[in-house]
C-alpha cells in the first residue's frame, strides 16, 4: 500500500489520491468480451455447442473406420476358437461316416435278403411249387425271427341275436330306428 498517503483532513493539507489498482490493459479487453457477449452471446453460444457436436461425430467416425490392430491375445483367442471348430468339425464328420457305414451295411444285408428271396422262388416256381406260399411262410419265419412280437389271431364272432330281431321294425333293442326323410324342396339339380 505504497500508493496511497493518508492526511489529516483538518490540517487543510494534501488530499488522498487514488490511483487505480487495475491494468489498463486487461480493463480495455473486459470491456470489449463484455460487449461482445452482451450483444453476440447467443450466438457464440449455439456455434460452440455446434462444433462440440461436429467434433463429437467425427471422433466417433474415424474410431469406426479404423480397425483396431489385434494384439497377440486375440490372434491366440482366434486361433483356438478355429482348431476347437475344427476339431467339432471332424469328430461330426466321424460320427457321421459311422452312421452311413451302418446304413450301407443294413442296405447290403437288406439286397442280400431280397436276392435270397428271388432265388428261393425261383427254386420254388422250378419245382411246381407256388410261389406265394413258400414266400408267405420264408416271410412269417423272418418276421418270428427278427421281431419278439405276439401275433393274435382274429376271431369272427359275431354277437348273437334273438330270432325274432328285425331291423326294419325298430323294436329289438337297436339304437337306430327308421325315420322319415326331410320335407321340403331337394338340394339337387
Amino acid at each position: 500500500m505504497d500508493d496511497v498517503e493518508i492526511t489529516d483532513v483538518d490540517d487543510g493539507g494534501p488530499q488522498v489520491e487514488k490511483r487505480p489498482l487495475k491494468n489498463q490493459d486487461l480493463s480495455s479487453l473486459s470491456v470489449f468480451v463484455g460487449e461482445l457477449l452482451s450483444q453476440y452471446g447467443w450466438y457464440l453460444l449455439v456455434v460452440t455447442v455446434l462444433v462440440y457436436v461436429l467434433i463429437q461425430y467425427l471422433s466417433k467416425r474415424r474410431s469406426s473406420h479404423n480397425v483396431r490392430p489385434h494384439t497377440d491375445q486375440d490372434a491366440a483367442l482366434v486361433a483356438r476358437r478355429q482348431e476347437a471348430m475344427e476339431a467339432a468339425r471332424r469328430k461330426m464328420q466321424e460320427e457321421l461316416n459311422a452312421k452311413a457305414a451302418i446304413f450301407r451295411e443294413k442296405q447290403k444285408q437288406q439286397e442280400e435278403e431280397k436276392r435270397r428271396q428271388k432265388i428261393e422262388i425261383w427254386e420254388s416256381m422250378q419245382q411246381g411249387k407256388s410261389y406265394k406260399g413258400s414266400a408267405k411262410l420264408s416271410q412269417t419265419t423272418e418276421e418270428a425271427s427278427s421281431s419278439t412280437t405276439v401275433l393274435k389271431p382274429k376271431t369272427d364272432k359275431k354277437p348273437i341275436r334273438s330270432s325274432d330281431y328285425n331291423p326294419l321294425s325298430g323294436e329289438g333293442g337297436g339304437s337306430c330306428s327308421w325315420r322319415p326323410g326331410r320335407r321340403g324342396p331337394s338340394s339337387g339339380g
